[in-house]
């Protein structure tokens, strides 16, 4: 999945954690909006890597 999905994943996970007073399941979403936010940082990192080597060719 693709990080804009995790980080959703995880919104409604912990939403349905909150309305359920489920804490297990509302720290579950909120893992998963922290992974899918690095997980984000990092493709934008390879994505500028990329970039640059492409313009060195």
């Amino acid at each position: 999945m693709g990080a804009k999905s995790d980080e959703a994943k995880g919104r409604i996970k912990e939403a349905a954690g909150d309305l359920t007073g489920d804490e297990r399941l509302k720290r579950e979403g909120k893992v998963d909006q922290a992974g899918a936010k690095v997980k984000s940082k990092v493709d934008k990192g390879i994505d500028k890597v990329k970039g640059a080597v492409r313009g060195k060719k």
